[in-house]
Protein backbone atom coordinates (compact mmCIF):
# COMPACT_ATOMS: atom_id res chain seq x y z
CA UNK A 1 0.00 0.00 0.00
CA UNK A 2 1.33 3.18 -1.36
CA UNK A 3 2.04 5.71 1.81
CA UNK A 4 0.08 8.97 2.01
CA UNK A 5 2.82 11.99 2.05
CA UNK A 6 2.88 13.70 5.90
CA UNK A 7 0.95 16.50 5.92
CA UNK A 8 1.24 19.89 7.85
CA UNK A 9 -0.57 22.83 8.63
CA UNK A 10 0.49 26.39 10.51
CA UNK A 11 -1.68 28.17 13.03
CA UNK A 12 -0.76 31.93 12.90
CA UNK A 13 -0.78 35.19 11.68
CA UNK A 14 -0.10 37.33 8.19
CA UNK A 15 1.24 40.77 8.16
CA UNK A 16 2.01 42.77 5.22
CA UNK A 17 5.54 43.68 4.92
CA UNK A 18 7.39 46.37 3.09
CA UNK A 19 10.76 45.57 2.57
CA UNK A 20 13.48 47.98 2.55
CA UNK A 21 17.30 47.63 1.66
CA UNK A 22 19.14 50.37 2.85
CA UNK A 23 23.11 51.05 3.66
CA UNK A 24 22.39 51.58 7.53
CA UNK A 25 19.93 51.86 10.40
CA UNK A 26 19.07 55.72 10.44
CA UNK A 27 20.15 57.24 13.88
CA UNK A 28 17.63 59.22 15.28
CA UNK A 29 17.06 62.41 13.21
CA UNK A 30 18.60 61.27 9.89
CA UNK A 31 17.33 60.10 6.34
CA UNK A 32 18.58 57.44 4.62
CA UNK A 33 17.50 56.31 0.99
CA UNK A 34 16.14 52.80 0.14
CA UNK A 35 18.27 50.90 -2.27
CA UNK A 36 15.63 48.46 -3.50
CA UNK A 37 11.79 47.59 -1.87
CA UNK A 38 9.53 45.01 -2.22
CA UNK A 39 6.50 43.80 -0.69
CA UNK A 40 5.20 40.35 0.47
CA UNK A 41 2.42 39.00 2.76
CA UNK A 42 5.05 37.62 5.52
CA UNK A 43 4.77 37.09 9.67
CA UNK A 44 5.99 34.31 11.09
CA UNK A 45 2.64 32.13 10.64
CA UNK A 46 3.23 33.08 6.75
CA UNK A 47 6.63 32.34 6.74
CA UNK A 48 6.64 29.16 8.26
CA UNK A 49 3.63 28.09 6.16
CA UNK A 50 5.89 28.99 2.76
CA UNK A 51 8.78 26.87 4.02
CA UNK A 52 6.59 23.77 5.08
CA UNK A 53 5.26 23.73 1.72
CA UNK A 54 8.21 23.77 -0.19
CA UNK A 55 9.51 21.22 2.07
CA UNK A 56 6.14 19.11 1.73
CA UNK A 57 4.86 19.85 -1.21
CA UNK A 58 2.25 21.67 0.11
CA UNK A 59 0.92 23.13 3.48
CA UNK A 60 -2.15 24.90 5.41
CA UNK A 61 -2.05 28.36 6.65
CA UNK A 62 -5.00 28.81 9.25
CA UNK A 63 -5.25 32.64 9.64
CA UNK A 64 -7.25 35.58 9.83
CA UNK A 65 -6.80 38.16 7.11
CA UNK A 66 -8.77 41.94 7.12
CA UNK A 67 -11.19 42.57 4.41
CA UNK A 68 -8.94 45.04 2.88
CA UNK A 69 -6.64 45.17 -0.22
CA UNK A 70 -3.91 43.22 1.67
CA UNK A 71 -5.47 40.68 3.07
CA UNK A 72 -7.10 39.83 -0.58
CA UNK A 73 -2.90 40.16 -1.97
CA UNK A 74 -1.95 37.93 0.82
CA UNK A 75 -4.17 35.24 0.70
CA UNK A 76 -3.41 35.15 -3.83
CA UNK A 77 0.62 35.32 -2.95
CA UNK A 78 0.54 32.38 -0.32
CA UNK A 79 -1.41 30.59 -2.86
CA UNK A 80 0.96 30.94 -5.62
CA UNK A 81 3.71 30.24 -3.17
CA UNK A 82 1.81 26.93 -2.29
CA UNK A 83 -0.05 27.26 0.75
CA UNK A 84 -3.84 26.80 1.07
CA UNK A 85 -5.31 29.18 2.99
CA UNK A 86 -7.87 29.16 5.30
CA UNK A 87 -8.77 32.48 6.69
CA UNK A 88 -11.35 34.06 9.24
CA UNK A 89 -12.35 37.52 7.89
CA UNK A 90 -12.04 40.43 10.47
CA UNK A 91 -13.45 43.84 10.00
CA UNK A 92 -10.22 45.72 10.99
CA UNK A 93 -7.49 45.99 8.44
CA UNK A 94 -4.61 43.37 7.95
CA UNK A 95 -1.53 43.95 10.01
CA UNK A 96 1.51 46.12 7.97
CA UNK A 97 4.76 46.35 8.90
CA UNK A 98 8.41 47.78 7.26
CA UNK A 99 11.45 45.93 7.17
CA UNK A 100 14.80 47.37 7.30
CA UNK A 101 17.44 45.39 6.28
CA UNK A 102 21.02 46.27 6.06
CA UNK A 103 23.65 45.59 4.58
CA UNK A 104 25.32 43.25 7.32
CA UNK A 105 21.70 41.79 6.58
CA UNK A 106 20.56 42.55 10.06
CA UNK A 107 16.33 43.66 9.98
CA UNK A 108 14.83 46.31 12.08
CA UNK A 109 11.08 45.31 11.62
CA UNK A 110 7.99 48.12 12.55
CA UNK A 111 4.65 47.21 12.82
CA UNK A 112 1.26 48.79 12.27
CA UNK A 113 -1.58 47.56 13.49
CA UNK A 114 -2.85 44.67 15.63
CA UNK A 115 -2.25 41.55 14.86
CA UNK A 116 -4.62 39.38 13.70
CA UNK A 117 -5.42 36.07 15.06
CA UNK A 118 -7.48 32.72 14.26
CA UNK A 119 -9.73 32.12 16.83
CA UNK A 120 -11.94 28.51 17.58
CA UNK A 121 -15.39 30.21 17.09
CA UNK A 122 -14.17 31.23 13.36
CA UNK A 123 -16.64 29.41 11.90
CA UNK A 124 -15.43 29.58 8.44
CA UNK A 125 -12.42 27.60 9.37
CA UNK A 126 -12.33 24.14 8.96
CA UNK A 127 -10.94 23.12 12.05
CA UNK A 128 -11.78 19.30 12.31
CA UNK A 129 -9.51 18.62 9.65
CA UNK A 130 -6.54 19.52 11.44
CA UNK A 131 -7.08 15.71 12.82
CA UNK A 132 -5.67 14.82 9.50
CA UNK A 133 -2.24 16.42 9.89
CA UNK A 134 1.14 15.08 10.71
CA UNK A 135 2.02 18.24 12.40
CA UNK A 136 1.18 21.64 12.87
CA UNK A 137 3.16 24.76 13.72
CA UNK A 138 1.28 27.06 16.11
CA UNK A 139 2.57 30.90 16.30
CA UNK A 140 -1.06 32.51 17.26
CA UNK A 141 -4.33 32.01 18.31
CA UNK A 142 -6.19 31.35 21.32
CA UNK A 143 -6.50 28.89 23.78
CA UNK A 144 -9.08 26.93 21.98
CA UNK A 145 -7.10 27.02 18.79
CA UNK A 146 -4.54 25.18 20.29
CA UNK A 147 -7.03 22.71 21.50
CA UNK A 148 -8.11 22.45 18.34
CA UNK A 149 -4.76 22.24 17.02
CA UNK A 150 -3.51 19.64 19.24
CA UNK A 151 -5.40 17.05 17.08
CA UNK A 152 -2.88 16.58 14.93
CA UNK A 153 -0.34 14.03 15.75
CA UNK A 154 2.55 16.92 16.76
CA UNK A 155 2.44 20.36 17.93
CA UNK A 156 5.02 22.63 17.38
CA UNK A 157 5.02 26.40 19.48
CA UNK A 158 6.26 29.69 19.66
CA UNK A 159 6.44 31.15 23.02
CA UNK A 160 5.28 34.08 21.32
CA UNK A 161 1.34 32.24 20.92
CA UNK A 162 1.32 33.35 25.00
CA UNK A 163 -2.20 33.91 24.62
CA UNK A 164 -2.86 30.46 23.77
CA UNK A 165 -0.13 28.45 26.37
CA UNK A 166 -0.56 28.18 30.09
CA UNK A 167 -3.95 26.04 29.46
CA UNK A 168 -2.86 22.89 29.66
CA UNK A 169 -2.44 22.01 26.54
CA UNK A 170 0.30 19.76 25.92
CA UNK A 171 3.14 20.54 23.33
CA UNK A 172 5.84 18.31 21.50
CA UNK A 173 8.51 20.97 20.85
CA UNK A 174 8.75 24.42 21.92
CA UNK A 175 11.01 26.41 19.61
CA UNK A 176 12.55 30.20 20.49
CA UNK A 177 15.33 32.21 19.86
CA UNK A 178 17.71 32.42 22.92
CA UNK A 179 18.68 36.16 21.97
CA UNK A 180 15.49 37.12 22.37
CA UNK A 181 14.70 38.70 26.02
CA UNK A 182 10.59 38.45 25.56
CA UNK A 183 11.22 34.71 24.48
CA UNK A 184 13.29 33.67 26.89
CA UNK A 185 11.03 34.83 29.35
CA UNK A 186 8.06 33.15 28.42
CA UNK A 187 9.64 29.74 27.18
CA UNK A 188 10.36 29.70 31.18
CA UNK A 189 6.75 30.57 31.99
CA UNK A 190 5.65 27.64 29.30
CA UNK A 191 8.22 25.50 28.63
CA UNK A 192 7.21 22.45 31.27
CA UNK A 193 4.12 22.11 28.81
CA UNK A 194 6.47 20.89 26.29
CA UNK A 195 8.51 17.46 25.69
CA UNK A 196 11.57 19.60 24.39
CA UNK A 197 12.56 23.11 24.31
CA UNK A 198 14.57 24.18 21.29
CA UNK A 199 16.67 27.27 21.80
CA UNK A 200 18.76 28.82 18.78
CA UNK A 201 21.53 30.58 18.96
CA UNK A 202 22.01 31.69 15.23
CA UNK A 203 25.73 31.44 13.95
CA UNK A 204 26.41 29.05 16.99
CA UNK A 205 24.14 26.51 16.39
CA UNK A 206 21.52 26.10 19.85
CA UNK A 207 20.38 23.96 22.87
CA UNK A 208 17.83 22.03 23.54
CA UNK A 209 16.22 20.09 27.16
CA UNK A 210 14.06 17.59 27.27
CA UNK A 211 11.52 17.49 29.85
CA UNK A 212 13.30 14.16 31.16
CA UNK A 213 16.04 16.53 32.05
CA UNK A 214 17.98 14.98 29.24
CA UNK A 215 20.00 18.51 27.20
CA UNK A 216 21.87 19.01 24.69
CA UNK A 217 23.34 21.27 21.74
CA UNK A 218 23.37 21.36 18.33
CA UNK A 219 25.69 22.76 15.22
CA UNK A 220 24.43 25.54 13.03
CA UNK A 221 24.77 24.31 9.53
CA UNK A 222 26.86 26.03 7.00
CA UNK A 223 25.21 29.23 5.26
CA UNK A 224 25.13 28.21 1.04
CA UNK A 225 26.55 31.35 0.11
CA UNK A 226 26.61 35.11 1.00
CA UNK A 227 24.84 36.63 4.10
CA UNK A 228 21.70 38.63 2.66
CA UNK A 229 18.93 39.20 4.71
CA UNK A 230 18.15 37.90 8.39
CA UNK A 231 14.02 38.20 8.17
CA UNK A 232 12.26 35.23 8.68
CA UNK A 233 15.44 32.67 9.74
CA UNK A 234 13.69 32.36 12.86
CA UNK A 235 9.94 31.33 11.19
CA UNK A 236 11.92 28.93 8.75
CA UNK A 237 14.02 27.06 11.37
CA UNK A 238 10.84 26.09 13.25
CA UNK A 239 8.63 25.14 9.84
CA UNK A 240 11.96 23.07 9.15
CA UNK A 241 11.88 21.48 13.14
CA UNK A 242 8.37 20.87 12.39
CA UNK A 243 8.70 19.09 9.36
CA UNK A 244 11.56 16.90 10.56
CA UNK A 245 9.73 16.19 13.96
CA UNK A 246 6.38 15.30 11.54
CA UNK A 247 7.37 12.95 9.05
CA UNK A 248 8.85 10.92 12.13
CA UNK A 249 12.76 11.48 11.70
CA UNK A 250 15.10 11.77 15.57
CA UNK A 251 15.45 14.92 16.75
CA UNK A 252 18.98 15.20 16.09
CA UNK A 253 18.30 14.79 12.43
CA UNK A 254 15.21 17.32 12.50
CA UNK A 255 17.16 20.04 14.30
CA UNK A 256 20.08 19.60 11.54
CA UNK A 257 17.00 19.99 8.79
CA UNK A 258 15.69 23.05 11.24
CA UNK A 259 19.50 24.95 11.10
CA UNK A 260 19.91 24.49 7.07
CA UNK A 261 16.44 25.65 6.79
CA UNK A 262 17.55 28.85 8.64
CA UNK A 263 20.72 29.41 6.84
CA UNK A 264 19.61 28.65 3.22
CA UNK A 265 17.16 31.52 4.22
CA UNK A 266 19.80 33.91 5.04
CA UNK A 267 20.89 33.99 1.58
CA UNK A 268 17.80 35.28 0.20
CA UNK A 269 16.17 39.03 -0.15
CA UNK A 270 13.37 38.16 1.55
CA UNK A 271 12.29 35.19 3.43
CA UNK A 272 11.05 33.32 0.24
CA UNK A 273 13.65 33.78 -2.31
CA UNK A 274 15.97 31.24 -0.82
CA UNK A 275 14.04 28.58 1.53
CA UNK A 276 15.11 25.09 1.25
CA UNK A 277 13.40 22.79 -0.91
CA UNK A 278 12.40 19.22 -0.84
CA UNK A 279 14.97 19.07 -3.23
CA UNK A 280 17.74 19.83 -0.58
Amino acid sequence: MRRVRPRFAVVGHVEWVQFARVQHIPDAGSVVHAQASFEEPAGGGAVAAVQLARLAGEAVLVTALGDDDHGRRARLRLRELGVSVWAAPRARPTRRAVTLVDDAGERTIVTFGDRLEPVAADQEIRWERLAEMDAVYFSAGDADALRRARAARLVVATPRADGALGHGVALDALVLSAGDELERRLAERYGREAQVVVSTRGARGGTYRRRDGKSGSFAPAPVPGEIVDSYGCGDAFAAGLTYGLGRGSSLTDALALAARCGAACLTGHGPYERQLTCAG
